[in-house]
């Protein structure tokens, strides 16, 4: 408390000797903690940065601009630590598709859904390297770039080459794996990615001697590796090899309290991707979001077309694989709500942007509310999709949660997501570095 009245005889006394002081009056601040909402609320920005976040009581700073946001909801906008840049143009993925400017697109449809800094996954190009510093430094508007690099997967197999992952590393042998983590990491990835999975049987599987050397490198280079999985088995090698991060959900069964120990004590953190599962097979049907704006508006041109034609309802009922992805969804949520219960730290990810289907910008929410589902409160899985989120990326001094010194990066909201998760989508602002840069996909008419 002397520390807040220090701080506000500053503000009151030099006024705008320094920076700009902007007040956000009466507002609820959901803080990303996974505390309870904070009503009736003033929260003062000077530059880009929360000054204090106090009563409404308080005396306003002099020469302060007051935003008047009575009923308003604030929470710090969501950090997606698995998405694929550049790929998805229209209804394809595709290595063209991979320009500065498409990448910029995406960047800012994420923000305008309160997405404030994405993890790209494996499958960027080199120049990913150089956008990431200008993005750091403010020079790209949208969400803040992170990314793992070029990946590792396998020859022939996972991830697919036509989906436009085509300069992800595929080394045959351990010594040639260690080779090319050393190139990769000497351009400092935040993490790296490596492929685990045969696509349900369809393609060949990464050897362990081959992800053994792979993290082993990776941690000599000081880099943490992160993987594509789908089975039990492989998640208990993984841990046993030393992975730090499992990108994907366990699906093929409900895990056994043996992994949980040993994902727990390894420090795992958990990406569960649940959308990815939920997209593959939704779209048979006819889902009440799906007619939703908020929904139609992350779309790309003629995916909704797409989607909804009796072409491809028909190709997803027929296909042998969409009862495993039902099925796959299932495991997840009770794996989920295991991994939770054990104090295994969670994020969100959605593998947006690696398919047409698996949709930038409302994967994120759709993300959120499957959280729910899996039986996760509403306000911890907030924490999930900021605070862990943050302190996954190592950004948690700047980003994740609303205090005093920290970014001034939240979504301004209609409606309490502390009540309903779904609220997170009632977005009528989004502020970025002390500065409004969205009124979300759907501006208020």
């Amino acid at each position: 408390m002397k520390i807040l009245l220090i701080l506000l005889m500053l503000v009151m006394t030099a006024g705008t000797a320094c920076c700009q002081t902007t007040v956000l009056h009466d507002v609820t601040v959901i803080d990303g903690t996974g505390t309870a909402g904070k009503t009736h609320q003033n929260v003062l920005i000077s530059g880009d940065r929360i000054l204090v976040i106090t009563s409404v009581d308080t005396a306003i700073p002099n020469g302060a601009i007051v935003i008047a946001l009575e009923g308003k909801i604030l929470m710090p906008l969501i950090v997606d630590c698995h998405a694929h840049l550049g790929l998805l143009k229209d209804t394809a993925t595709a290595a063209a598709n991979y320009t500065p400017e498409n990448i910029g697109r995406h960047l800012l449809r994420l923000q305008d859904y309160g997405v404030g800094a994405v993890l790209s996954m494996g499958t960027d190009h080199l120049e990913i390297f150089g956008m990431r510093e200008a993005s750091h430094a403010g020079n790209i508007p949208g969400a803040t770039i992170y990314t793992a690099g070029l990946g590792f997967g396998v020859k022939n197999g996972a991830p697919p080459g036509s989906a436009g992952m085509d300069k992800v590393y595929r080394p045959t042998t351990p010594a040639e794996a260690r080779e090319e983590m050393r190139e990769i990491a000497a351009r400092k990835p935040d993490v790296i990615k490596i492929w685990v999975d045969d696509f349900l049987g369809r393609m060949p599987k990464m050897k362990p001697e081959i992800y053994q050397a792979l993290i082993d490198e990776a941690h000599r280079q000081g880099v943490r590796v992160a993987s594509h999985l789908f089975y039990a088995e492989d998640a208990r090698s993984l841990v046993n090899s030393g992975l730090d991060i499992m990108a994907h959900s366990i699906r093929d069964r409900v895990i056994d309290d043996a992994l949980l120990g040993e994902m727990k004590r390894h420090h795992i953190v958990y990406i569960p991707t649940l959308s990815l599962d939920e997209f593959a097979f939704s779209y048979e049907g006819s889902p009440a979001w799906i007619r939703d704006p908020f929904f139609r508006a992350a779309l790309e041109p003629g995916v909704y077309e797409m989607i909804s034609s009796p072409a491809y309802k028909n190709r997803v009922r027929n296909n042998p694989a969409t009862a495993k992805e039902i099925a796959a969804l299932s495991a997840a949520l009770k794996n989920l709500k295991k991994i939770y219960e054990a104090g295994i730290t969670i994020a969100l990810g959605t593998d947006a942007g690696a398919q047409p289907i698996r949709v930038m910008g409302f994967s994120e929410h759709m993300e959120m509310e499957l959280m729910v589902r899996a039986g996760i409160p509403p306000l911890q899985v907030i924490k999930i999709a900021t605070s862990n989120g943050a302190t996954l990326l190592r950004a948690d001094k700047d980003i994740g949660t609303l205090e005093p010194g920290k970014l001034a990066d939240f979504i301004v909201l209609d409606k309490d997501p502390g009540v309903s998760i779904l609220n997170t989508r009632s977005i009528r602002q989004v502020w970025k570095n002390g500065v409004k840069v969205s009124d979300g996909p759907i501006p208020a008419q």
